[in-house]
């Protein structure tokens, strides 16, 4: 599969680099995990470009993007540079699809851009909440253990970077995980201040259009007591994958395909 590499003129401030511009049709713009790049979607693009034009971005400071000094890996700053980089392409409706991190990405962005988005489909969205917001002690604890593991992840680079190398290399997707010296900045930031000081419910509470869950049951990195609160809004439809982990793996792929042709097709209601 080849892709179409489209490189922005650097300016003072960057536009991020499209990966994947491909096909033609209603547009689904594509937006990666913490630590990886547009690889994220290998088994989900082909089979939305016969239908779709799909736009593959890397964000800020992950996959070649650039990654200015002075970045601070907000949610903010990546949902702004997301934004420049999308009315530089001209693209004015299309569906978002976020995986992990950039589902939290793509929920802000949802929720300030209402006009552009026709619908969002989350893709191993890990939806976090304060520990004291679980009235359940189970998942107050288990809330609390996840923010200190990501919390000593960040602060141990070496063991960090380590573990993070032997997993890809077990990964099935190529290319699907880098934490190295050159994105370690815009990984351990992103972890922090959008992963960890996410406002990802409330940012989906004020969506009005139609969101879209997928996840599967063994994945590692979600926070039931968290989903659980999204898929009780009243435009959310969620789809769980049994069996599925973390990564878009074929059949995962396969359903957020046909949520994407969903949305595209203002179709409601489970798929």
């Amino acid at each position: 599969m080849v892709f179409r590499n489209v490189r922005w003129p650097w300016t003072s401030r960057p536009l991020l680099y499209v990966s994947v511009d491909r096909g033609t049709g209603p547009v689904v713009v594509l937006v990666h995990g913490i630590a990886s790049s547009a690889a994220t979607f290998a088994n989900l693009i082909p089979l939305l470009v016969p239908s779709h034009r799909v736009v593959a971005i890397d964000l800020l400071g992950f996959g070649d993007s650039p990654a200015p000094s002075d970045a601070t890996y907000t949610m903010a700053e990546h949902v702004d540079y997301l934004e420049r980089t999308i009315k530089h392409l001209g693209l004015s409706r299309f569906v978002l699809v976020g995986h992990s991190l950039g589902s939290l990405i793509a929920a802000r962005y949802g929720a300030q851009h209402q006009r552009r988005v026709q619908g969002l489909v989350l893709v191993s969205p890990p939806i976090y909440l304060p520990p004291e917001s679980f009235g359940d002690p189970l998942e107050r604890t288990a809330m609390g253990l996840y923010l200190r593991a990501y919390e000593f992840l960040r602060s141990n680079k070496p063991f960090t970077m380590r573990n993070a190398a032997f997993l890809a290399r077990l990964s099935p997707i190529k290319d699907v995980l880098e934490v190295s010296e050159r994105n370690w900045k815009a990984f351990a930031l992103s972890l922090e201040n959008v992963i960890e000081l996410q406002t990802a419910v409330s940012d989906l509470a004020s969506v009005s259009t139609s969101i879209h869950l997928v996840y599967g049951t063994l994945d590692p990195f979600l926070m039931p007591g968290g989903l659980r609160i999204v898929e009780q809004m009243r435009h959310v439809t969620a789809h769980r994958v049994v069996g599925a982990d973390h990564l878009i793996r074929p059949r995962v792929a396969r359903v957020t395909a046909t949520a994407v042709a969903s949305v595209a097709a203002n179709r409601p209601g489970n798929v």
